[in-house]
This record gives structure tokens, C-alpha cells and sequence, in this order.
């Protein structure tokens, strides 16, 4: 996947991080969570903490998040 990579943080030592959900986020269970570690956001499903996690740069996670405020990044539903 394009700007990914791993974490600093080893996948055992996620556990440790703190995960943070948007106070948008609805009751629906569609929701995603962050954790910032280091240089890097790791992204994980709010239903399956345990399941796989993606890592991406905080630069590439910064773009992401100022596309969807500034509308040059549209969501479908």
C-alpha cells in the first residue's frame, strides 16, 4: 500500500498504545480506530482490536485527515 510502513512500535507493543475513535464516530459500529506512536498512525477496526492493524506516516495521515476537512476528498456511502 502506497505511504505505509511499519511502525516503530513492534505489533506485539500495540497493546500499549493508546486508541482513539472520532467523537464523530457513531453508535453503528462503522467506526475506525488511531493510535499515534512515534512517526507513524496505526489504524485499527473499533469491532476487531485484535485484528490486523495498518501503519501509515504521520505526513501521509495528515494529508488524509486535511482532504476530508478541506472537501478535496470525498467520502461515499
Amino acid at each position: 500500500m502506497i505511504g505505509t510502513r511499519r511502525c516503530e512500535l513492534p505489533e506485539r507493543d500495540l497493546p500499549a498504545v493508546v486508541w482513539r475513535k472520532s467523537t464523530r464516530s457513531q453508535q453503528n459500529g462503522a467506526c475506525v480506530e488511531a493510535a499515534f506512536c512515534d512517526t507513524r498512525v496505526a489504524i485499527r477496526d473499533s469491532k476487531d482490536p485484535d485484528g490486523p492493524k495498518i501503519m501509515f506516516a504521520k505526513s501521509r495521515w495528515n494529508a488524509f485527515i486535511r482532504g476530508l476537512k478541506d472537501g478535496t476528498m470525498q467520502i461515499r456511502s
